[in-house]
């Protein structure tokens, strides 16, 4: 039998807690409840977490803090729940780390999917590569360990990066010196249709740049073409392994 998964949904609302657990339980998951972010560590440190479902507002501390801490300690997935959708909420979730967010009222349904689309996303490897033959990527002086997630510097510095920098890093460096737009970085990325006026995926850009030390106005590695979107502007070398 494969594993089950195993989602911690973080909200307040005792109500909608019970009916997110409930719901997940029924179509296969493992769920577990937590009220604040006191209850959401002690069941980190007790439990294997797949994914985390994070409401926005919390009694006890700020849900973006808490995303910010948690991107710090681990690259464990996290889907934002937010009553408010006003886009600099939902770019605020993105730059703190957040896989992707999803405005309350929804439908359980549309929760399901967001989950199953996030962990499919986390764990696929693109079909062109071929992760036993080339687990290793070299670009302009770095390499990304494909097995372990793991982004080194020319300097030898490890830099973390969240599921969704991650996802984004893979796509450019399957595609270099080509351009991609906006639209077809949110579905690759997201799995889901570009919202007008989205602005997800310049953040994560722009977080990207700043782990890749590429962050001054005159970029690099990843270079903004006006009215297109964005190109990795590097050579990519698949390696059998970054030793």
């Amino acid at each position: 039998m494969e594993p089950i998964d195993r989602i911690l949904i973080v909200d307040d609302d005792p109500e909608i807690r019970g009916l997110l657990v409930d719901y997940l339980v029924r179509n296969g998951f493992d769920a577990l409840p937590a009220a604040n972010g006191r209850e959401m560590w002690q069941m980190l440190d007790r439990h294997a977490i797949d994914l985390v479902v994070l409401d926005l507002m919390l009694p006890d501390t700020d849900g973006l803090l808490l995303c910010r801490d948690l991107r710090a300690r681990s690259s464990l997935p996290v889907l934002m729940l937010t009553a408010r959708g006003e886009e600099a909420d939902r770019i605020l979730g993105i730059e703190m780390g957040a896989d992707d967010y999803l405005v309350k009222p929804f439908s359980p349904r549309e929760l399901l999917a967001r989950i199953k689309g996030i962990l499919r996303r986390t764990r696929a490897l693109p079909p062109n590569l071929e992760a036993e033959a080339q687990r290793c990527l070299a670009f302009a002086g770095w390499k990304l360990d494909t097995a372990t997630r793991v982004l080194t510097g020319p300097d030898g510095v490890v830099t973390p990066l969240s599921g969704a920098e991650y996802r984004l890093l893979r796509i450019l460096l399957d595609h270099p010196n080509r351009v991609l737009n906006r639209d077809q970085l949110v579905e690759l990325i997201h799995g889901r249709e570009a919202e007008p006026y989205d602005r997800a995926i310049d953040v994560q850009v722009s977080r990207l740049r700043q782990r890749l030390q590429d962050d001054g106005r005159d970029s690099r590695l990843i270079k903004t073409v006006r009215g297109e979107g964005y190109v990795l502007a590097a050579a990519v070398q698949g390696l059998p392994s970054c030793d």
